[in-house]
């Protein structure tokens, strides 16, 4: 079993910054591809980026893609999703997801284990 609690969530200005944690407990979390997933009210769980289990390949969608990174730290059993100039547009709640059952990384219904999620508020 693996084990998700996201962290670092909060209310910031377009334009600012914040640093989501997905920290990871279950003996399976090093050999895991993992992914961030965001929701706003009324629509549908969307694909924000992703990683492999050595943190050698990333996916992003093209929203995000040149204003966040996604990082992994094993030994720590961590997930970094960083967001840099945020907008409005980004808000919603965030999960954090693991242990895809296929490499398509982009589909929700791939992952196995879910954290209870973050809420990130970006005002104008």
């Amino acid at each position: 079993q693996v084990q998700l609690v996201e962290s670092g969530g909060g209310l910031v200005q377009a334009g600012g910054s914040l640093r989501l944690s997905c920290a990871a407990s279950g003996r399976t979390f090093s050999s895991s591809p993992m992914g961030w997933f965001r929701q706003a009210p009324g629509k549908e769980r969307e694909f924000v980026a992703a990683i492999s289990w050595s943190g050698g390949s990333t996916d992003y969608a093209d929203s995000v893609k040149g204003r966040f990174t996604i990082s992994r730290d094993n030994a720590k059993n961590v997930v970094y999703l960083q967001m840099n100039s945020l907008k409005p547009e980004d808000t919603a709640v965030y999960h954090c997801a693991a242990g895809p059952t296929t490499t398509a990384w982009r589909i929700p219904d791939n992952y196995r284990y879910w954290g209870q999620g973050t809420q990130v508020t970006v005002s104008s």
